[in-house]
């Protein structure tokens, strides 16, 4: 334990004197976020705008309704009419469109037995919207599930696009530069002073001694995940003290998050630095992988916007699903019980990661 805690404490130190890790994984993305927040997108509104169509009639359609109308991130109005609040999201003034249809009341009454479904309508020129919006909508329709029938879900949402969450583009951006952030300090940092020490032969005397290996990776990512923990409270500091971002979600499954895509990383860093013959070579494999990841993984741009046929294969990355858990948790305060699927996707290619790493590392 003692040569653990003292690894961990070391490292620290050797992130601290380095100004150069401090600049490109603090000060960098923290500029990067205050550039593009303050010339692409400081204004607009964080919540989505709407009408709600109750077609039902009835006191659990109501019920429904006034969830909707006190949920956080949805300013929607009751609207009697579909095809006037079609009309209205047409003319922009609005994001989207909650319909409870007839019967709605009927078939949650049947309880597990039946299915009582809601349709939404949203703006899908506003492509990060639609997944937002929709989640807000399927919350309320959760919290409606569990008063109901004893927390077992039984209300469906089904969502199509028309034209969705009027979010200013900072809100998206701050989840983005974390996880680039994390992205960045762990592949790229990993790989290179692992590969460094190596060269130098630091690995090979703490081969020599009677540190143990699970200490060496225990110590490491120890003080990783302290790093990233501190630069992205900074980071969020800053995007709240400037910006007015918001984390609306559970702080523990943002940190959660957090601590998923540092060990994912680490993990993808390990392999590079036990491939890499030197630090030479070490840098430019890991921008090899990072620097498309920048582009491909909904840091800068929604991911629903690329070409349809890549969305497959992007959907596939760490990157892509880390910056959607991180964005979802802090602008719709989203929880695990929605994002689960990003959580085992992170876990597995964790899990992966690690065991090629142990296979391919090397202390000399």
């Amino acid at each position: 334990m003692k040569a653990y805690l003292q690894l961990t404490w070391s490292q620290l130190l050797v992130f601290s004197r380095n100004r150069a890790v401090i600049f490109f994984s603090l000060i960098f993305p923290i500029f990067l976020m205050l550039a593009l927040g303050s010339f692409l997108g400081a204004g607009g509104s964080v919540q989505v705008q709407g009408y709600v169509v109750d077609e039902d009639g009835t006191p659990a359609s109501a019920a429904l309704a006034e969830e909707l109308l006190g949920h956080s991130l949805l300013q929607v109005e009751l609207n009697g009419q579909l095809s006037e609040a079609e009309e209205l999201v047409r003319q922009d003034e609005g994001d989207l469109i909650v319909i409870i249809p007839a019967g709605y009341g009927a078939e949650l009454a049947k309880g597990t037995a039946s299915e009582a479904r809601v349709q939404v309508l949203y703006d899908d020129t506003s492509s990060n919207a639609q997944s937002l919006g929709v989640q807000a909508v399927q919350q309320a329709a959760d919290t409606v599930s569990k008063q109901e029938v004893d927390y077992t879900p039984v209300i469906s949402v089904a969502a199509d696009g028309m034209e969705g969450l009027d979010l200013r583009y900072v809100d998206f951006l701050v989840p983005g530069i974390v996880a680039m952030m994390i992205m960045n300090a762990n592949l790229n940092g990993v790989a290179g002073q692992i590969s460094a020490w190596r060269e130098r032969g630091i690995l090979r005397r703490m081969q020599s001694t009677t540190l143990k290996p699970w200490q060496f990776i225990a110590g490491q990512i120890t003080a990783r995940l302290l790093l990233n923990g501190s630069q992205a409270l900074i980071v969020l500091l800053v995007g709240f003290l400037v910006f007015d971002t918001q984390v609306n979600g559970n702080w523990l499954e943002l940190i959660l998050f957090v601590i998923l895509g540092t060990l994912t990383f680490m993990a993808i860093g390990f392999i590079i630095a036990g491939l890499a013959k030197n630090p030479e070579s070490a840098g430019p494999i890991a921008g090899f992988i990072s620097f498309p990841l920048l582009f491909l993984g909904g840091i800068f741009f929604p991911i629903s916007n690329m070409p349809g046929w890549l969305q497959p294969v992007v959907e596939l990355i760490p990157i892509a699903h880390l910056t959607t858990a991180m964005r979802e948790v802090m602008n719709i305060g989203s929880g695990l019980a929605t994002l689960w699927p990003e959580a085992l996707l992170l876990t597995s290619w964790m899990t992966v990661a690690f065991i090629i790493a142990s296979l391919t590392f090397k202390w000399e």
